[in-house]
């Protein structure tokens, strides 16, 4: 494994390098991590920013990052900057660096090596625009996980399954034990991204590069894209009685064994933690539905205002640099469940579903994922067609497929 222990030299290096400012300056950081396991992440960002003097005032807000995005954008263009913002990698920014109102970071980058450190590549591809770093990737995000609850298996008297067609098979008799097969909430950005996971699960990555990359109409109108939309029609069913919205929600069903498993990104390992949950004991994790074991090198990433005051231009700079520090890399990561973006830090401490991530990230065997792929606009198409799919079961697969493969062929 490519990931090895810190020194001592690296630790005193690191802080000696984020020694403080001899004033502090508060800067305002947006974020959606509004979650049990979130909060405790964002916490750490908190504290190694304060340590070097500056402060950290959080500008967290509540609800997805559909709901927050939007809230950002517009403070933003409307002439009310905050000091740093999260967004995913790829292109959520784009217009807006465009536009001239994010910082060029390059300098910043350059001082700190950052093409040395940041792995995978793709990660600081996703930051650069014309040649020049406008964002810090701050860890690895992959949705492509399933999750399980072992006492729910026990409960209903089935094994564990080992992968997305043995979990399908157990569903009726987690639903005779009362149980609800599959936890989906309500917000469409979940229901979306679960049948991504199945497209790549179920279609493989060579299916799944052809629909989002190539973006071939015709393909993802015919038969094997149909045989995803058949699973889909299966998780579909399986997720019926959920009756939650908030994606923690979800992963709280799967926590106490009031559902089967949830489809969702490995940032639910933050809430399972939370909960004094041990990977491997109390919950299984299937990276790829145990059918395609690959992640995407997805995740978050923080991008800087251009502002007025210098003080504050001075400390988002101190911030940036501080988010790839390799301790603050390190206790962040653990704490949000996701991997860390630089290749040279101690990760003793990760459990099993962490390590599983490593070793598959140690491969090679990495995708890239819808907020590379695909606009904005197509990707809120997409939302809004699997939103409508799940809640509706009178929806043929016929005719999610053929509005399906309409999305694709105009998507950009």
């Amino acid at each position: 494994m490519r990931y090895k222990l810190l020194t001592a030299a690296l630790a005193a290096t690191a802080a000696l390098q984020f020694a403080g400012p001899a004033t502090a300056t508060d800067l305002e950081v947006t974020h959606w991590w509004t979650s049990g396991g979130e909060a405790a992440a964002v916490a750490e960002l908190a504290k190694a920013f304060d340590a070097t003097g500056n402060h950290w005032v959080d500008g967290a807000i509540a609800g997805s990052g559909g709901t927050a995005r939007p809230i950002m954008i517009s403070r933003i263009t409307g002439g009310d900057p905050m000091g740093a913002t999260q967004f995913n990698h790829g292109r959520q920014a784009e217009e807006l660096v465009q536009a001239g109102l994010m910082r060029d970071l390059t300098d910043v980058a350059t001082k700190g090596k950052w093409t040395e450190v940041v792995r995978p590549k793709s990660l600081l591809d996703s930051c650069t625009i014309g040649g020049k770093i406008y964002c810090v990737p701050v860890n690895i995000h992959s949705w492509q996980w399933l999750w399980l609850s072992n006492d729910a298996f026990q409960k209903a008297g089935v094994p564990v399954p080992k992968d997305w067609n043995e979990y399908v098979a157990a569903a009726p008799a987690l639903e005779k034990a009362g149980i609800v097969p599959l936890a989906v909430g309500g917000q469409a950005w979940q229901s979306s991204g679960a049948f991504d996971v199945l497209l790549a699960a179920v279609g493989g990555t060579d299916t799944f590069l052809k629909v989002y990359k190539d973006k071939d109409a015709k393909f993802a109108a015919g038969p094997e894209v149909a045989k995803v939309f058949k699973a889909a029609d299966d998780a579909r069913k399986m997720a019926k009685n959920t009756n939650v919205q908030d994606w923690n929600q979800a992963t709280n069903m799967v926590i106490t064994g009031k559902a089967g498993g949830q489809i969702m990104g490995d940032w639910a390992q933050g809430e399972f933690q939370v909960a004094g949950k041990t990977a491997g004991k109390d919950y299984t994790c299937l990276p790829g539905l145990g059918l395609n074991e690959v992640i995407a090198t997805g995740g978050d990433a923080f991008y800087f205002p251009v502002l007025k005051d210098a003080d504050k231009s001075k400390a988002q700079e101190v911030l940036a640099e501080t988010l790839l520090d390799p301790k603050t890399q390190v206790a962040f990561n653990l704490k949000k469940g996701s991997l860390p973006v630089r290749g040279d830090v101690d990760l003793n401490a990760a459990n099993d579903c962490m390590k599983k991530g490593l070793a598959i990230l140690a491969k090679g065997a990495v995708i890239p994922w819808t907020d590379q792929l695909l606009s904005q606009d197509s990707q809120k198409q997409k939302e809004d067609l699997f939103s409508e799919f799940f809640a509706k079961p009178e929806m043929t697969v016929e005719e999610a497929q053929k509005r399906f493969a309409d999305i694709i062929a105009t998507a950009d």
